[in-house]
């Protein structure tokens, strides 16, 4: 089964139509693959420009940042750009009172003003290669998956010793199309990464909470870093002699800006995405996992904003914790949405319908993979029990109720005094008194006991009754004394109050073990967790495990079914190209969204005061005199465009890239009807979402004073060339000295 279909599919064209825009392409393989349908959408690149090995190209602009975003590099020094929530962490370890970078931002005047981040590193793809037939040497179909993946690791430990590499690469390799296929990545990973600039959070993350997912935006989402290298350019932790690092290759910058229908590719690592799977794990998504996850949130963030409206002090406590919460709650409301708008479930079943035509026409397909399908939508269909307590279990123990979730903690320290005694406990202990300050500054009981109530209701009259619990039951919930119960369980736990806390963590080793089994709240976490531990994890895990087998052989039977389709892999954090077309797009009725916002729209949003929408006052200031340096277009400066890439989590901070390897923008999310493009994609609805580089300039420039590091950049007008003229990405590197 596996060696027949290693190169048969990555080399042919599709009769089934694939969206404009659709695809996470490897970009070592879009000559065979995409050059010409790339050339046809308005690219003026070749393959080559975009993908070699023996050349300066674009894909070493291109670093996995902090192991979990996208940056570019858009300097011959080093400079890096990426997303300003990206950069965050960083931005916020580095601020104090006295200098607080996250309100008021930071801008490095000289390179030794860049601060340093311990941890922080970035990483570039060097070379790619299909290494399919020496990790899959020896695996047969007879095999079970356990043995197949002995095998697997086996081969993959002996490709990885003895794969030719520098002493300061890395190889690393990845399974593809479900455990089909197998890719080797030669990577370099530098580790002096330095903080040279980024917007105050009120342009960076404007729109907080309100604005994620949604179209249209106003954020100005991007913040800068510079790669430091030794005296040879290579890798080498952060040392005073370290010198800006050059690349093989830099991303110059457009001015020309963008209009509706010209092309564009996001570079980057997406992290993760699942665009096979079967009608009935659509269903699963659609009907069951997202509907419950939404319903349990939505009453805990009702519960949250209630009193967040109400006070002050409250609302500061808990807006980030709402931010935490509410961000997949969105995401999975636009999800559901717009696979139920898209009629995924029916576009599956159609799918399905055809494979099943074409697969029993094939007296030699049918025989090897028959009854694989119909096997795998059964075993979905199986494990929609436990699929639904595991989603109700995991949002009430580990998101949306605190208590419960930091009784986990409380648990550590029986489990560490039960498996190595008092003196392993009471380091335990010494870690949850340092904790607990922090924890009960921003902590409010009444929120999370009305919350615990509403939520545990919520999951007594849902599930099954073979999974309420005695200490559930005892609460007696739909009774008139369920709020006195819940008050009393709460009056009794250790975590009501970090007075009680503290009186407990000074107790003796044994005595402390025997107060917090005695705890009612935690015998309650206990006997839930434990539940979900024998009942529910177990199950979900043998039907996961069936589900992730069947995928591999539906995977395989798909690219042989389908032998004149093009198969594009899931996302699973590798470096991948996307490309589309700026482009407008109608979710409703009589409702359109045009493909391009201005900074006239973030003052239209402006709530002085307001923690999401409020401005600083010379960006107000900046706009007033139209003040706006040669970053406008129209007299107007852009702040964000929409376009058909197909993106996910790790896109965020790829670059946007013109029909000329130009940057033009800065990949930062997706719109909210568009989220189900993980599962479904339709260039209908689906929109990426990204900062206009102009925008990112202007605040650069103007607001932050720091004209400095712009002039760092190559500035280009491609646009202004001669029709006919190829194009050439500028910063490409032929030889080392030479530029093309």
């Amino acid at each position: 089964m596996i060696k027949s279909i290693i190169l048969t599919f990555l080399f042919v064209f599709s009769s089934l139509p694939i969206f404009a825009g659709e695809g996470m392409w490897l970009p070592f393989l879009l000559q065979q693959m995409n050059e010409k349908e790339m050339q046809s959408m308005g690219m003026k690149m070749s393959a080559e420009d975009i993908y070699s090995v023996n050349k300066g190209s674009l894909k070493d602009a291109i670093v996995q940042f902090g192991g979990g975003c996208t940056g570019e590099i858009i300097s011959g020094s080093g400079l890096l750009l990426t997303n300003h929530h990206c950069g965050y962490g960083q931005i916020q370890s580095h601020s104090s009172l006295e200098n607080n970078y996250v309100d008021k931002g930071f801008w490095a005047k000289s390179q030794k003003e860049e601060l340093s981040n311990p941890g922080l590193t970035a990483t570039f793809i060097i070379s790619m290669a299909d290494v399919s037939t020496s990790i899959l040497k020896g695996v047969t179909d007879k095999m079970s998956a356990s043995e197949k993946q002995s095998m697997v690791d086996k081969n993959m430990e002996q490709l990885k010793k003895n794969y030719a590499k520098e002493s300061y690469q890395e190889i690393l390799v990845r399974s593809f199309y479900k455990g089909n296929q197998y890719y080797l990545f030669v990577t370099e990973t530098y580790r002096d990464v330095r903080l040279v600039g980024a917007p105050p959070s009120s342009i960076g993350n404007f729109g907080v909470d309100t604005d994620n997912w949604i179209w249209p935006r106003h954020t100005c989402d991007f913040s800068m870093f510079r790669i430091y290298a030794d005296k040879n350019n290579k890798p080498a932790d952060y040392s005073s002699d370290n010198v800006p690092f050059k690349p093989r290759h830099f991303l110059p910058i457009s001015m020309d800006g963008i209009k509706e229908g010209d092309f564009t590719m996001v570079f980057g690592f997406p992290g993760a995405t699942n665009e096979y799977l079967p009608s009935e794990s659509i269903k699963q998504i659609t009907d069951l996992s997202d509907p419950v996850k939404v319903a349990l949130r939505t009453r805990a963030l009702d519960i949250m904003h209630k009193y967040m409206v109400a006070s002050e002090a409250v609302k500061i406590k808990y807006v980030t914790k709402a931010a935490g919460i509410s961000n997949g709650w969105k995401k999975w409301q636009g999800e559901m949405e717009g696979l139920k708008k898209t009629d995924a479930f029916g576009k599956k079943q159609k799918y399905e319908a055809e494979y099943n035509r074409l697969l029993n026409s094939n007296a030699a397909l049918k025989a090897k993979y028959g009854g694989v399908l119909e096997e795998l939508n059964a075993n979905v269909i199986k494990s929609n029990d436990y699929v639904k307590i595991r989603e109700y279990s995991l949002e009430i123990l580990r998101t949306n109720i605190e208590m419960l979730r930091y009784y986990s903690k409380l648990d550590a320290l029986v489990n560490a005094f039960e498996k190595n005694g008092g003196e392993e406990m009471m380091k335990k202990a010494d870690a949850v008194k340092s904790w607990g300050p922090g924890y009960f500054k921003n902590y409010e009981r009444k929120i999370d006991e009305e919350t615990f109530a509403a939520l545990l209701q919520m999951y007594y009259n849902d599930v099954d009754k073979e999974y309420i619990f005695k200490g559930l039951e005892s609460l007696a919930p739909n009774s008139d004394q369920y709020t006195a119960n819940v008050k009393a369980l709460f009056d009794a736990s250790y975590l009501n109050s970090e007075e009680k806390l503290n009186e407990l963590l000074i107790k003796k080793p044994e005595d402390l073990a025997n107060s917090i089994k005695s705890d009612p709240a935690y015998i309650f976490y206990k006997e839930m967790i434990d539940q979900y531990n024998v009942k529910v994890a177990p199950n979900v895990t043998l039907y996961e495990g069936k589900v992730t087998s069947g995928m591999e052989r539906y995977m395989a039977a798909q690219m042989e079914v389908f032998k004149d389709r093009k198969f594009y892999p899931d996302a699973n954090s590798t470096l991948r190209v996307t490309y589309g077309k700026v482009n407008s797009y109608a979710p409703r009725d009589a409702v359109k969204y045009e493909f391009q916002t201005y900074l006239d729209g973030v003052m239209e949003k402006y709530i002085p005061g307001n923690y999401e929408f409020d401005l600083p006052p010379k960006l107000i200031e900046l706009y007033e005199k139209k003040d706006f340096g040669p970053y406008a277009e129209n007299g107007k400066i852009p702040v964000a465009f929409i376009a058909t890439n197909h993106t996910t989590g790790g896109n965020s901070g790829s670059p946007a890239i013109d029909a000329y390897g130009n940057l033009i923008g800065l990949n930062f999310d997706r719109v909210w009807e568009g989220t189900m493009s993980d599962y479904n994609y339709d260039a209908s609805i689906c929109r990426n979402i990204m900062v206009d580089i102009r925008y990112v300039l202007f605040i650069i420039d103007k607001y932050g004073d720091a004209k400095h590091i712009v002039d760092e950049m190559k500035l280009v007008h491609p646009k202004s060339k001669p029709t006919g003229v190829k194009t050439t990405p500028k910063g490409v590197t032929k030889k080392p000295s030479a530029k093309k």
